[in-house]
């Protein structure tokens, strides 16, 4: 009786109930757990500050090298007759995953290493940085994806052209709906696991588990693309789509491109709204 009595006060059921909506998680002051302030719409003060532009410099830097080693290994897979002589999808999925997981790692402390616009719109939207950084980031993020599938057009145009230069496009047998639907699901379950992985909840007694966040999130990316690359070859990214299509640079690369932005947009936005005040249960109604 005691164990239960035990369970019952630690973990989700830690807090009181009959408290409103929205206000479970927040509404205490005894949590082991500290979480950051929300962070201004708007601030101009950003702008004089060098790590403000360091921190862009990181984001154009980490989505240069995520392009440019993505796509070679697209590139690789492409000009060889037999699939079975190259690394294959699963082996593009590890490349774009284990990308992800290196520059993650060497980014975070910088910039937050988001390389992903949708990943940045997200966090946004749960106002963990400003419009001022956001904007910001997602222009370096596309300026960088440009250089690196540039870099790679550079080393060899007759490959890079005659293979699709790694833009995403629907593939044929599915529709444009089915491309947008695994477009919102797969970065859904990418900015997802960007907020469990940097939650500040983690480090509580009743939710601690011990995990390089970077991790989680490049594995996410890898499960994802062994998912989807047949349906879109996996975008879950507006840089990297917006990169490839700008260097690549035909029609084909463009009829389905706004896909590749509105449903990463919209998975993202999911993944905010749905950990916010779902699992973090985020205040939306002060206490009486």
């Amino acid at each position: 009786m005691e164990a239960k009595e035990e369970d019952v006060r630690l973990g989700a059921n830690k807090f009181p109930e009959r408290q409103p909506i929205g206000t479970a998680a927040q509404g205490t002051d005894d949590k082991d757990y500290k979480d950051s302030p929300p962070a201004p719409i708007f601030e101009p003060g950003e702008l004089k500050s060098w790590s403000f532009y360091r921190a862009g410099i990181a984001e154009f830097v980490a989505t240069f090298l995520f392009l440019y080693i993505s796509i070679l290994t697209v590139m690789g897979v492409s000009k060889s007759s037999s699939k079975c002589a190259t690394v294959g999808i699963q082996g593009i999925a590890w490349s774009f995953g284990g990308m992800i997981f290196a520059l993650v790692y060497c980014t975070a402390g910088i910039s937050g290493g988001h390389i992903n616009p949708a990943v940045t719109f997200g966090l946004f939207l749960a106002r963990k940085l400003s419009l001022t950084r956001a904007l910001f980031y997602i222009i370096m993020q596309c300026l960088g994806a440009i250089c690196g599938a540039g870099v790679v057009k550079g080393f060899q145009q007759g490959l890079y052209m005659t293979n699709g230069g790694g833009a995403n496009m629907v593939a044929a047998g599915y529709t444009k709906g089915d491309g947008l639907g695994a477009e919102i699901v797969g970065t859904f379950i990418l900015v997802y696991t960007v907020f469990s992985a940097t939650d500040a909840k983690r480090s509580a007694r009743d939710s601690h588990v011990p995990i390089l966040a970077p991790l989680p999130i490049g594995f996410a990316v890898f499960l994802v693309h062994l998912a989807t690359i047949p349906i879109t070859g996996t975008g879950i990214n507006p840089a990297r789509s917006l990169g490839a299509a700008v260097i690549f640079n035909r029609a084909e690369a463009w009829d389905d491109h706004w896909i590749f932005w509105v449903g990463p947009f919209i998975g993202a936005a999911l993944a905010a709204i749905y950990h916010q005040v779902i699992i973090r249960a985020i205040p939306f109604k002060s206490k009486s």
